[in-house]
């Protein structure tokens, strides 16, 4: 998500979005879907929140 999405959401949804914690991980929307360097990318910046994987 970019921080264009993520205002858009919020603009979007208020409501929905009131006192929830909205987590960008300021990627680009530069990837092919299942690209292993996104899932790589993505698993790096989602470890803080998800925990050890396995």
């Amino acid at each position: 998500m970019e921080k264009r999405h993520a205002d858009r959401l919020r603009a979007k949804f208020p409501g929905a979005l009131a006192g929830k914690r909205l987590v960008n991980l300021r990627i680009p929307d530069d990837y092919q879907f299942q690209d292993a360097a996104l899932v790589a990318l993505l698993r790096e910046k989602l470890a803080n929140y998800l925990g050890p994987q396995e």
